[in-house]
């Protein structure tokens, strides 16, 4: 009987390693999407330190697509495609952006319908214009952004609610509010990470390449590298208690994963994947 058990556990532990290398050989690729273009002529908001004031700078506005299977995932909405091929002013802030993200992927031959996921970092208008687009897929935000979006009544700077309409009311579409992790294709390969503080329900995202290696997408955590390094925090974060906490859990992350950090909006992180059409497997 001992010799038997001891076959069965073996048996176990051997499907168990079997079904894990399947997971991490998953057929996994990533797009970068260029979502437009944020020139700003003062960064004295992005810290609450005075650490930028009168600096300015460009920062890029980045999405994703990540293909698992014959799944995909959108990761951030970017810019009003209103903008494509032209660019706004006002505030000291330039606004502009080259195609929308339903003509990059006519690219690559991916249509909106087949969007399976459409994953929000946070809420802030810049991660959220073209959501649209995608109203039949299942919405994924972080269950405390997802309730001040629902109580939102009126277009302010940072919070938008028209972008989530199709998800709103009772017969919304298919919303995941996150409250803490979330394992997006159920197989390890794409994680959302909660990282609050720019936001209630902030998160980055872990993306497992097969060939790459981790790759963990900071949303707003950081804006730019500075950020990192001297800890600026925005003066418009919601939480600065929690914006520093998350920064030591995602840095903690960052190192024991020896993942390839991606800043999008910094224009130096976009080297880091492929430029688009090309992939990263």
């Amino acid at each position: 009987m001992r010799a038997f058990l001891g076959l069965l556990s073996a048996m176990a532990l051997s499907a168990s390693a079997t079904a894990q290398d399947k997971k991490s050989d998953a057929d996994l690729e990533m797009w970068r999407l260029d979502c437009g273009t944020l020139e700003i002529s003062d960064m004295a908001a992005f810290s609450d330190a005075h650490l930028y004031d009168g600096q300015p700078r460009t920062l890029t506005v980045s999405c994703y697509l990540i293909r698992n299977g014959d799944q995909y995932l959108l990761w951030d909405a970017g810019l009003d495609k209103a903008l494509a091929g032209t660019s706004f002013t006002q505030s000291g802030a330039t606004l502009s952006m080259g195609k929308s993200i339903e003509t990059q992927l006519e690219t690559i031959g991916v249509s909106p319908s087949e969007v399976t996921f459409t994953g929000v970092s946070h809420f802030h208008f810049d991660h959220v214009m073209q959501l649209p687009d995608f109203a039949e897929s299942t919405l994924l935000i972080g269950a405390e952004d997802w309730e001040v979006v629902k109580a939102a009544t009126d277009p302010n700077p940072l919070l938008d609610p028209r972008p989530f309409a199709a998800w709103l009311g009772e017969d919304g579409g298919q919303v995941t509010a996150i409250a803490k992790d979330h394992d997006v294709f159920g197989d390890g390969s794409v994680v959302m990470k909660a990282t609050p503080g720019h936001t209630p329900g902030h998160t980055v995202l872990l993306v497992r390449m097969p060939q790459m290696g981790n790759v963990l997408l900071t949303g707003d955590l950081y804006h730019f590298e500075e950020q990192a390094t001297n800890r600026g925090v925005p003066e418009f974060n919601t939480d600065r208690a929690d914006t520093l906490a998350s920064f030591e859990r995602f840095d903690a992350m960052a190192k024991a994963l020896d993942a390839t950090v991606v800043i999008g909006h910094d224009p130096r992180h976009l080297d880091r994947l492929p430029q688009f059409p090309e992939s990263a497997r």
